[in-house]
């Protein structure tokens, strides 16, 4: 399972406009994409600035058709004049969870 983490800090006044764009993309994932195992996505509870997302793909292909994708692409659009500062994306092999 590869899993990826990301922490994205929108702009005062912006933090709206950035979560919708998250959700948009969460809209797509769960119609289109079959090797998403599942996508998180969280608003911090101090910084409504400050959004994680948490996706789980079943193989490094499905993280790829992701990142890809137009969703993606659309997404980053709308994120990258708005965002403050770089996103933090950490990649990595999933070794545990609790299902």
């Amino acid at each position: 399972m590869i899993a990826i983490t990301a922490v994205l800090r929108a702009q005062k006044g912006s933090e709206v406009v950035l979560r919708q764009a998250l959700l948009d993309v969460v809209a797509y994932v769960r119609a289109d994409e079959p090797g998403t195992v599942s996508y998180f996505v969280s608003e911090d509870l101090n910084d409504p600035c400050v959004f994680t997302t948490y996706e789980r793909y079943v193989d490094e292909a499905a993280a790829e058709r992701h990142n890809a994708s137009e969703a993606v692409a659309r997404f980053f659009e709308i994120a990258k004049p708005i965002l403050d500062g770089s996103a933090t994306v950490v990649t990595g092999r999933e070794i545990a969870d609790k299902s």
